[in-house]
């Protein structure tokens, strides 16, 4: 079963799970209101996961002119591999990382930390990049994308204040009024 198949059979199990989860707080209503949600999470998940995960690393785009070598590197090892060249971002931290994100081999990016290029050496980051590539060309990122959404989604539901209302962390709760879900069946 290839990577697509299973992204599809994921985000249909984890959409019934979400729909089943509302249905279980606010009925039917409740049932509609996730299903909608659900739709929501996933079309912003498929498009703009991406960015929204790169914004929130405070990753900045590297390009041929402005890092030759990190981006040289990335091209290189894309062309072997016979995937276009993903976006390349720079992450200002010391603690050693890498990921790629993306929904597809059109849309990826690698992302890699100022720690990780100060320890390794270019063949070990080569294989770093080499690893990361290979998610992008088996749909890893996609299917990683969807799960975490989904599952951001159902936690958001999960939570007692979007039912039953609740504020600041020092408030008791349940506070008065509802909250987003019991305003919507209320």
């Amino acid at each position: 079963m290839t990577n697509l198949i299973k992204t599809g059979v994921l985000l249909a199990a984890l959409t019934a799970v979400f729909v089943v989860a509302g249905f279980l707080i606010a009925g039917k209503t409740g049932m509609i209101a996730a299903l909608v949600m659900a739709v929501a999470v996933n079309t912003v998940a498929y498009w703009f996961s991406a960015d929204m995960l790169l914004h929130a690393y405070g990753a900045r785009k590297v390009t041929r002119a402005s890092d030759p070598q990190l981006y040289g590197l990335v091209a290189d090892l894309a062309g072997r591999a016979s995937l276009p060249t993903p976006r390349v971002y720079l992450i200002d931290s010391q603690q050693p990382n890498a990921f790629a994100t993306g929904r597809n081999p059109d849309n990826a990016a690698v992302a890699v930390t100022s720690g990780l290029l100060q320890i390794l050496s270019r063949e070990e980051l080569a294989g770093v990049i080499s690893h990361e590539l290979a998610h992008v060309r088996n749909y890893d990122t996609l299917i990683m994308t969807v799960a975490a959404s989904i599952a951001g989604a159902i936690v958001t539901l999960a939570d007692p204040r979007m039912v039953f209302g609740g504020g600041a962390r020092d408030e008791q709760w349940p506070s008065s009024g509802p909250g987003l879900i019991g305003r919507a069946i209320g």
